[in-house]
């Protein structure tokens, strides 16, 4: 969510009123679009201006994707300039309401985290990973922030490796380990006159860097497109052609999931599904100068829905309603 480019090199104010504009102009990408400003305002250091978006936002609740988000990144906001107080009421408001997202429980965690909070943030990202990957055989990718923030926490507490700290050891690609990554006594080493000490921080340093690049080489989902049963038929009514690809909608569906679980298999990671519909699509292709009935512009729709922050990672929990719509547990439907 947050740009990354330095403040130095980008004109935060500008790209933040930039991006107010485009909301402007696609009221259904306003969320994101109005994140994506409010981080910029973060950038600029002009903190006001960012809860003002933030509360922009959620003066509308019913109408937002992820309310918790934008509640959990207003605090954050809040706290940066002494707004303590109203920061932990918020905090507290989004561990009651237990929030099915791990982003809000990274955000806030890491935020009592970074004001030395270390026990409430240890205890906000157990209760994050107990909500969500109790009886989950592979975290999904939107979750190893929880696991890793939990590992790290508790390398600074002094506790024992547990089992999710197992879990966080396993997922974690660089080769350098998660214990030495978190050690606590690496802002020492910083201090050291000892050669081998200062190459082997350097060493972690650039381990911790090629994580961090490799996040941010996939800012969104590798996803695949989803078509309800009635904007399918809408589809399919106006441009005749496009039934080669979908010759029915349980078939449409079947090749969703599959397509999913051969990503996941192939060490994909970070997947999701985007929901199409016709006027969306229609007005992407003449965007595109194309015709609606070319099947080379649906994975441009679907990639272009995802940069838009449409996506909805894929597998949900296999209790929550499957990601097709029929209002039936995963478990029991495509994820059996």
């Amino acid at each position: 969510m947050r740009p990354d480019t330095p403040a130095e090199n980008v004109d935060h104010t500008a790209e933040a009123a930039r991006l107010e504009r485009t909301a402007g102009r696609y009221p259904e990408d306003a969320e994101a679009l109005l994140l994506q400003a409010a981080a910029h305002l973060e950038l600029a250091d002009a903190r006001p201006a960012a809860t003002a978006l933030y509360d922009r936002l959620l003066a509308t609740p019913d109408t937002l994707e992820n309310a918790p988000l934008v509640r959990a990144l207003k605090a954050s906001n809040l706290w940066e300039y002494d707004h303590e107080a109203e920061a932990r009421a918020i905090i507290d408001g989004i561990r009651t309401t237990a929030p099915r997202d791990p982003a809000p429980w990274v955000i806030v965690a890491e935020s009592l985290e970074s004001h030395d909070e270390l026990e409430a943030a240890h205890d906000t990202f157990t209760e994050a990973a107990t909500l969500l990957l109790t009886d989950i055989a592979e975290p999904p990718y939107a979750t190893h922030p929880l696991l890793f923030g939990r590992h790290r926490v508790r390398r600074m507490l002094g506790l024992p490796h547990d089992d999710w700290d197992a879990v966080a050891d396993t997922l974690h690609s660089s080769p350098i380990s998660l214990d030495e990554l978190h050690d606590p006594k690496r802002v020492w080493s910083l201090g050291s006159d000892n050669p081998a000490e200062l190459e082997a921080e350097i060493s972690r340093l650039r381990a911790e860097l090629g994580t961090y690049r490799e996040a941010l080489s996939r800012p969104f989902p590798v996803a695949v497109l989803h078509w309800p049963a009635t904007e399918l038929t809408e589809l399919l009514s106006a441009y005749p052609d496009l039934t080669t690809e979908y010759p029915s909608h349980p078939e449409h569906l079947s090749t969703i999931e599959s397509s999913l679980r051969e990503l996941s298999a192939s060490g994909t990671g970070n997947l999701g599904i985007v929901t199409g519909t016709v006027p969306s699509y229609e007005a992407f292709a003449a965007s595109e100068g194309s015709s609606p009935g070319d099947t080379t512009l649906l994975p441009q729709y679907a990639t272009t829905l995802a940069a838009r922050g449409r996506a909805v990672a894929w597998p949900p929990q296999r209790t929550s309603d499957c990601w097709c719509g029929l209002e039936q547990p995963y478990d029991a439907c495509h994820g059996v």
